[in-house]
């Protein structure tokens, strides 16, 4: 099983997707406020379950800021002893991931807070539904600087199927995207 816990993002939260991810056959951790309008960075006990069982496949999701990465690094020993990797997913579209040396910076701050070092990054790079090949390749060309100046490397580029089929040859997995999150606003 497949669970996927998301604890600190006010817009795209997979608690609002519970029925349609555990149709799919995918677990969802949340924190019990999920929902509710308080977005606190704290992980469920229920996260513990996913380093005790080794068939269970987990993504947690501790968004993108310093806060989630420290509820993240409370689970190290864990992390160490399962051999479970942390991917540092970046949108060069969002603020404070523009350029290599933000990029850079933030990523310091997170590995220090999580105690963890990335073992890769994922170029998630859109603006959303308006996302045309163009922007990925312009993440992939900054996040291939971040590679060449850390030593993390592009593990993948993330996005949904229809842009990633106009891009080739860009020497990393596609991880194709179904976007279920919609809020009113991006319609």
């Amino acid at each position: 099983m497949l669970f996927r816990s998301d604890i600190v993002n006010p817009f795209f939260r997979s608690a609002e997707q519970h029925v349609a991810l555990t149709a799919l056959g995918v677990g969802v951790i949340a924190p019990p406020y999920a929902l509710t309008g308080v977005d606190l960075p704290v992980l469920p006990a229920e996260v513990q379950s996913v380093f005790d069982d080794p068939t269970i496949h987990a993504v947690l999701d501790v968004g993108g800021e310093e806060a989630g990465a420290s509820a993240l690094g409370r689970y190290r020993p864990h992390i160490d002893r399962t051999g479970c990797k942390l991917y540092y997913v970046v949108n060069v579209f969002r603020p404070f991931s523009e350029d290599a040396d933000q990029i850079i910076r933030q990523m310091e701050r997170i590995a220090h807070r999580a105690r963890l070092q990335p073992a890769g990054l994922i170029n998630n790079s859109n603006l959303g539904p308006w996302t045309k090949p163009e922007q990925v390749l312009e993440g992939q060309r900054i996040l291939q600087e971040v590679a060449l100046r850390t030593g993390v490397p592009v593990v993948a580029v993330a996005g949904e199927e229809k842009v990633l089929q106009a891009l080739e040859g860009l020497g990393v997995p596609f991880i194709p995207l179904n976007l279920m999150l919609k809020p009113e606003w991006m319609e």
